[in-house]
């Protein structure tokens, strides 16, 4: 068979050339649009649901947050098993499909059903789908250091600087932020001085909503065009915060700052652990 092949190869040298030019050319297309990278997805097709709920326990967390979840995820099309996770302030759903499955028909199916959700979860707590990244994707790690900034200085730095420059990188899915002292604006209400001025908590609240928000006031009709009016009130530092207004009593302004103290502190320690 061998011989043959070696004689009609001979015999017709025109041939063979263009068989191996398109094997060659089919090999190059084949390549060029192959899907390759440095180690073979191993991990089954998946959704990870990542909820944060600060303030409730574990118990809560997987009560309130992970077993509606779960509750509302059950039967959707392709589902071949959940597994949850829950510590104090954190919900992790993983979500397991069929092999082979489409990954992006699973997040669309996902989404639908997380959509019905908002109304079972505790309020202020809304369920996210981290990034679509593959199982090996973890290529660097950064450590930030200084001898003069504060963990707080750095965390912002980190946050509002340098993550959002390498989210912009091509290829880069996410970043995950870790350590460091999340900067927050706090109001530490007093509650002896609630009573002396007789504000309520809920004054205390309505009021920082107010404060720090931006409102449509309308627009002025003029012969040429309407002219939009915009009420920007985002305060730009604590003492702004403390001088909003709560209440008038006896023709007398009574501010937030009159009933508590407006402090920049670590938001992980509010809740006793580190948001990440």
């Amino acid at each position: 068979m061998i011989s043959y092949i070696v004689r009609q190869s001979i015999r017709y040298p025109g041939v063979i050339v263009a068989l191996a030019l398109t094997i060659v050319a089919y090999g190059l297309f084949t390549l060029s649009h192959a899907h390759l990278d440095v180690f073979p997805e191993f991990s089954p097709a998946q959704v990870v649901i990542q909820t944060e709920a600060p303030g409730l326990s574990a118990e809560l967390v997987e009560t309130q947050v992970s077993q509606p979840i779960e509750n509302t995820l059950s039967g959707a099309s392709g589902l071949e098993s959940l597994r949850s996770q829950s510590i104090p302030g954190l919900s992790v759903v993983h979500v397991f499909f069929r092999d082979g499955s489409d990954v992006y028909l699973n997040r669309q199916v996902v989404g639908e059903r997380l959509a019905s959700l908002a109304a079972q979860l505790p309020k202020g707590v809304v369920p996210t789908m981290t990034p679509l990244t593959s199982s090996a994707s973890t290529v660097l790690g950064i450590g930030v250091t200084s001898e003069r900034r504060s963990l707080m200085e750095l965390r912002t730095l980190v946050d509002w600087t340098i993550r959002p420059h390498l989210l912009a990188v091509r290829g880069v899915a996410e970043v995950n932020v870790f350590g460091g002292d999340v900067l927050q604006w706090q109001i530490q209400v007093d509650p002896e001085r609630l009573r002396r001025y007789g504000v309520a908590l809920e004054d205390v609240v309505a009021a920082a909503r107010t404060a720090t928000g931006v409102a449509g006031t309308g627009f002025i009709r003029t012969p040429n065009q309407h002219i939009m009016l915009q009420t920007d009130a985002q305060p730009d530092a604590l003492s702004d915060v403390a001088r909003t207004v709560l209440s008038y009593r006896d023709g007398r302004a009574i501010r937030i700052g009159d009933v508590a103290q407006i402090a920049a502190e670590n938001f992980g320690k509010v809740f006793g652990r580190e948001m990440v």
